[in-house]
């Protein structure tokens, strides 16, 4: 898997191609500048170790002074960090810096307010695989900046038996013994969820092989506080599909260990922020 470095350089060669020539054409070379991160919303920031990163690529003798840390409530007016060196080299880090930050910012916010909505209740958030490829280090690690966890990063960290996979595999059953004899031929040793659409497909499951976790995926406040009962101690309870800021807290008073919420990263309006030359 690729690391966070390494999906900068690629961004960074996407940006520049052959050449600022924006920049090399009206500044001279040996200038020098400073500006500002102008935070034009309120809400959570994310992505302050991203665009160091970032900037120290674009030229590692670029100077920053934070005034913020990622997860750090902002304001309208405040001031994330200066940056201060050649002119050019903060002009061809500035907008992929803002693109992470914004985005990562606009994630982290809103997983932040979720996570005030279930103040009191044990519930956790959990983010999903709806993520923008080769962008999903940078989702995930906002979630967890504005307070919530991550799920399974890819296909390979955990087994999740889904309604297609059961459909495939003839049936919650069949699906469940074939992944244990998948796990113990190949020596892996990875959790197991199964995703449950009704109560007699959760008490399907519980008459299966055990599992770590239940996938109850779109199911009315009254089944998913009858399932969450039925399977007790048995496996971790996750609730899932169409849960919004409204339903939420509703859906977390039913007593699930977990709510996974794919609109944290697929439906985000970026925080407003601008660079801004001092």
């Amino acid at each position: 898997m690729k690391t966070i470095e390494d999906l900068v350089k690629q961004a960074l060669a996407e940006d520049l191609g052959d050449g600022d020539h924006s920049g090399l054409s009206c500044i001279s070379s040996d200038a020098v500048g400073k500006a500002k991160l102008l935070v034009k919303d309120d809400g959570i920031i994310a992505g302050l170790e991203v665009a160091k990163i970032v900037f120290n690529q674009v030229d590692p003798e670029l100077r920053l002074y934070f005034y913020k840390k990622d997860g750090d409530e902002v304001k309208k007016g405040e001031i994330a960090f200066e940056v201060e060196g050649k002119s050019l080299s903060i002009l061809r880090a500035e907008r992929l810096a803002l693109n992470f930050m914004q985005r990562m910012s606009g994630i982290a916010t809103h997983t932040y307010r979720l996570k005030q909505l279930l103040k009191g209740l044990p519930t956790q958030i959990l983010d999903t695989r709806k993520t923008t490829p080769n962008f999903r280090i940078f989702e995930k690690m906002a979630v967890k900046i504005g307070g919530g966890n991550n799920h399974r990063f890819g296909l390979y960290d955990m087994i999740m038996i889904k309604d297609n996979h059961i459909d495939y595999a003839g049936g919650i059953g069949k699906a469940i013994d074939k992944v244990y004899e998948y796990l113990k031929d190949k020596k892996l040793n990875i959790p197991i969820e199964v995703e449950a659409r009704n109560l007699e497909e959760v008490k399907e499951i519980l008459s299966a092989q055990k599992v770590d976790r239940i996938m109850l995926d779109n199911f009315t406040y009254e089944d998913l506080q009858t399932a969450v009962e039925l399977i007790g101690d048995y496996a971790e309870t996750e609730a899932s599909g169409g849960i919004t800021e409204e339903t939420i807290r509703n859906y977390a008073e039913c007593g699930v260990n977990y709510i996974s919420v794919g609109a944290l990263t697929h439906q985000i309006k970026s925080l407003d922020l601008s660079l801004k030359a001092i």
